[in-house]
């Protein structure tokens, strides 16, 4: 009883245990806004004030200093040791590997008067090698496709630019293929790899071209060795991932046989991962043919070139012309390289009595290809494609027709469209970018990075503006960053309907999904050539082309993040009386949290490569500082300090983004 009693009491006297110590968390949008607001108040009390503004004309130090390096570099190219036998050698086995392709399909050698193989060989060489390695439907695809090109009247043009790929693809897989591998077996050299990838994969294709003009000089070679450095990050990649997603067990059971390590490579790990060391080379491919149309900017022959007079000349006939050729060129070898991926599994299932006859099939294919080639190289009807190429002429008579009808009768519409966009969103926050002092901006953007990415997000971004207020281009930059912002906040309104309804049901996702995968397949050139018609020659043609051309991959990857929600969730927030509405703002987009960052990441990146080269028909800033670049030589330095910004925005982006959705996921 003592000690019954003595409980009670002894509780009852006890102090009252403290309570928990509640720790406040602020709201990161809270403090997004409370930056955004002060932004605002120090740019309404400072507009105008250190603004680094400056003129098209006008050079700074920095530009003035690499004008002087181009012609240093450029007096001493033939007597520099490193240009003798580093630089002018790779570029002499370049530019001899690019001739011979050329002169194989493209262009005459000097002792004839067309090229080693016409039109009817590459055709029948195509249909061979299409079939051979995918199916009968894709030779289909890739003849019809051919032989469109030359009804197009630009079927040399179309082989110059199909050289060009093929010689940047074969340079760019020569190295990719085994680093590829290497940073599948080496975790170490995976990890030292990776971070270059990055920043390789986050450039704009714009920004390759000037600093390698400055060693090879511009032509053939200089776009070839752009193209194959352009388009080798996804090989290596890609074949690193097929490397490491072998499964243990397998490398294992090799191991326990006795296999070698060179064994366990050739017999095991390569062959099961052919099929995506292939898409790998389909991504290269496509890379190549984006990279080799933009390098008609430093005198690549073919259709880019086409293209880029087109524009700047504003013809919309010949532009659309050209662009639906490479649009064309781009199916083809998308079709085929996915095609080859796909072929062994789609044989072992198929039960066509014609694979039993395969190997025969392929021999008789052979034979009818090389007499094909043989009759190409032998007579002329052979070689050069037969008309005057009059369905070309009439696609550009009609665009231009078609062109001249929409500026007559939907001018009221579309500038109504653009007015709005632009003087209610686009010009308010280019003017708070532009005519705040540069400091203010460089602040909020820091502020914002730390915020949204973390401290190490919030260093880089100090970086980057430290070293953007360098380049002596900030105008220029904070016109292409607010043209950039706007841009992704559009696409990401796009991404999020879309995608949402994408992902939240199958059938639309099966109607399209195949349109994305087109639309992702062409060069970024394209995009500009129909808004050039809508709109003309201003920065919101190249905002709306950015738009369209960065929807697609935000879509997919918004689509695949809310169906990747658990269909238990979504079934218990229904039964508690959840409507639809509900259910897409209050679950699924909040469980896609990761998903919207990371679509947010590539939309800025696309985005960001589109809108410089949107430089081309009069978005301004630094894509034509770059433009203006490689024309006259006297601005040949701000065009490098123009590339050298765009590439500090994309690390910027990049990096805020990817913290983001880094801590999205956490």
């Amino acid at each position: 009883m003592t000690v019954a009693t003595e409980k009670p009491e002894k509780t009852g006297t006890a102090e009252p245990p403290a309570p928990a110590r509640r720790v406040r968390t602020v709201n990161r949008a809270v403090v997004v806004a409370a930056i955004l607001v002060l932004w605002l108040v120090l740019f309404a009390v400072l507009r105008g004030k250190q603004t680094l503004s400056l003129a098209a004309a006008d050079l700074t130090d920095l530009h003035r200093w690499f004008n002087d390096v181009n012609d240093s570099i450029g007096a001493d190219r033939n007597s520099n040791p490193l240009f003798l036998y580093f630089f002018n050698e790779i570029r002499l086995v370049i530019d001899t590997l690019v001739t011979f392709v050329q002169e194989l399909i493209s262009q005459p050698p000097a002792d004839r008067p067309v090229p080693q193989i016409g039109w009817l060989g590459v055709v029948g060489i195509a249909g061979y090698v299409s079939w051979a390695v995918g199916n009968w439907r894709v030779a289909l695809l890739a003849v019809a496709g051919f032989t469109f090109l030359g009804l197009q009247g630009l079927w040399q043009e179309s082989m110059d630019t199909l050289a060009l790929t093929l010689s940047a693809v074969f340079v760019a897989l020569l190295f990719a293929i085994p680093l590829g591998v290497w940073a599948g077996l080496s975790e170490r050299f995976h990890r030292i790899v990776t971070p270059f990838l990055d920043f390789m994969q986050t450039m704009p294709t714009f920004v390759y071209l000037a600093p390698l003009t400055l060693f090879f000089l511009i032509g053939p070679a200089s776009a070839t060795i752009a193209t194959a450095i352009y388009a080798a990050p996804p090989a290596i990649r890609i074949t690193a991932h097929a490397i490491r997603s072998v499964p243990q067990t397998t490398v294992e059971a090799a191991d326990s046989m006795g296999a070698t390590r060179r064994q366990a490579l050739l017999k095991v790990l390569l062959p099961m991962s052919k099929r995506t060391v292939v898409m790998g080379v389909n991504q290269t491919i496509m890379a190549a043919l984006a990279m080799v149309t933009i390098a008609a900017l430093i005198d690549a022959p073919g259709l880019g070139k086409t293209v880029v007079q087109a524009l700047q000349s504003l013809d919309v006939g010949t532009a659309f012309n050209a662009g639906l050729a490479i649009v064309v060129m781009a199916i083809v070898l998308d079709r085929v390289t996915t095609a080859a991926s796909a072929r062994a599994e789609t044989a072992r299932g198929s039960d066509s009595p014609f694979l039993k006859w395969r190997r025969q099939l392929l021999a008789g294919g052979a034979v009818v290809a090389l007499v094909l080639a043989y009759l190409s190289h032998t007579y002329v009807w052979a070689a050069e494609f037969p008309g005057d190429g009059g369905i070309g002429s009439s696609i550009a008579r009609t665009t231009a027709d078609v062109t001249t009808w929409a500026q007559d009768n939907l001018s009221g519409l579309t500038n109504a469209f653009r007015d709005a966009l632009t003087n209610g969103l686009l010009n308010p926050f280019q003017t708070v970018l532009t005519d705040s002092p540069w400091w203010l901006v460089g602040a909020a953007l820091v502020a914002l990075g730390t915020v949204l990415g973390g401290w190490r997000a919030g260093v880089t971004t100090a970086v980057c503006v430290g070293l953007l207020v360098g380049t002596g281009v900030w105008s220029d930059g904070m016109t292409t960053l607010a043209s950039t912002a706007v841009a992704t906040v559009l696409v990401m309104l796009l991404g999020v309907v879309l995608g949402v309804w994408m992902g939240r049901s199958a059938l639309v996702d099966r109607l399209l999904r195949p349109t994305l995968d087109a639309a992702q397949v062409m060069p970024p050139f394209v995009y500009l050539v129909p808004f050039l018609a809508l709109f003309g020659a201003t920065r919101f043609t190249a905002i709306v082309a950015a738009v369209v051309y960065a929807a697609p991959v935000a879509i997919k990857i918004i689509a695949d993040g809310v169906r990747a929600v658990p269909e238990t969730t979504v079934e218990a927030a229904t039964s508690t009386g959840c409507n639809t509405w509900q259910i897409i703002t209050k679950v699924q987009l909040p469980m896609s949290r990761g998903a919207l960052t990371l679509a947010t990441n590539q939309g800025l990146i696309y985005v960001l490569s589109m809108v410089v080269v949107g430089g081309l028909v009069g978005a301004g800033a630094l894509g034509y500082d770059v433009v203006a670049g490689f024309s006259q030589g006297q601005l040949y330095g701000k065009g490098l300090a123009a590339g050298l910004a765009i590439v500090l925005l994309g690390v910027m982006f990049d990096r805020i983004t990817q913290a983001a959705a880094r801590r999205a996921g956490a």
